[in-house]
């Protein structure tokens, strides 16, 4: 049996896109051509962000449409809030799941080139001036991505840590009041500000932030890797390595499509089948 590629989808991934994505009435005058189906769209949007492939070059054989057909579906949807609420009822899933860890949570900060410049991009410092941008995560205890943004590669990773924090939807999936905030928040000594340790509190989260000055090894380390795993992840997609878009906002809605399709692949082992049966 041939083994599935990464932008099949299968019919339960199917099954929590379709409801989300906008429905579109066919005019009954002047009909033209039929609108392609937006499962094989959807599927030709995961092959350009799993292969990084330009989207003139998507291979017609496929079936999943033209380059510029997915490339404005994606635009639609990303208009429309799919990939939003996509990562939101996955991490509802995994909660019901009980494979969702609010006791803690790990932010970082990571460089991309931004080879066609556009909004949130800046010089590098870390990259020899060149333009660039920045991803920024926030995960929970096991590494599940709950919120990411983007800025401009010359913004220090501290400016993101409200951002992010004010980011993480709120987390359905049991009785009671949505899940939002995590009890202690870790980051790397680029994150030890006193005005935002101060902000922090004022959410009600603790911070756990080594000092600058002080020597390494505080054992900080062995609980904020998850975060690094995460951006491993999400760098396996060939789209977010580089920034290939002008437009913010089409690159952040890979960003988020990234993370969504992390949440589905830990719905993926055993278990997944509780997690859709609620």
């Amino acid at each position: 049996m041939a083994r599935r590629k990464p932008w099949d989808v299968d019919d339960e991934l199917g099954a929590v896109i379709e409801p989300l994505l906008p429905k579109v009435e066919r005019r009954i005058r002047h009909p033209g051509r039929k609108r392609h189906p937006d499962r094989l769209v959807f599927q030709g949007i995961l092959f350009v962000l799993h292969t990084g492939i330009a989207w003139e070059h998507l291979p017609q054989e496929l079936g999943f449409g033209s380059g510029m057909t997915c490339w404005r579906r994606l635009a639609e949807w990303t208009e429309a809030g799919v990939w939003r609420r996509l990562h939101e009822a996955l991490l509802a899933k995994l909660r019901s799941a009980d494979a969702l860890d609010f006791s803690r949570a790990a932010v970082d900060g990571s460089h991309i080139r931004a080879l066609k410049r556009g909004p949130k991009t800046g010089r590098s410092p870390v990259d020899r001036g060149r333009t660039g941008s920045k991803h920024h995560l926030i995960t929970d205890a096991t590494g599940i991505p709950l919120a990411v943004t983007l800025t401009g590669g010359n913004r220090n990773d501290v400016t993101q840590l409200i951002p992010l924090l004010q980011a993480v939807p709120p987390v359905r999936g049991k009785r009671g009041r949505p899940r939002r905030r995590p009890d202690v928040v870790l980051g790397d000594r680029g994150y030890d500000h006193d005005k935002y340790r101060r902000l922090v509190r004022a959410l009600g989260v603790k911070l756990l932030i080594a000092r600058r000055g002080t020597e390494h090894g505080s054992g900080l380390g062995t609980q904020r890797w998850v975060v690094e795993r995460a951006f491993a992840h999400l760098h396996w997609f060939r789209r977010l390595r580089i920034r290939w878009e002008i437009r913010d906002d089409i690159h952040e809605a890979f960003l988020t499509l990234g993370c969504a399709l992390i949440c589905w692949r830990r719905l993926s082992q055993p278990t997944r089948s509780l997690a859709l049966s609620q």
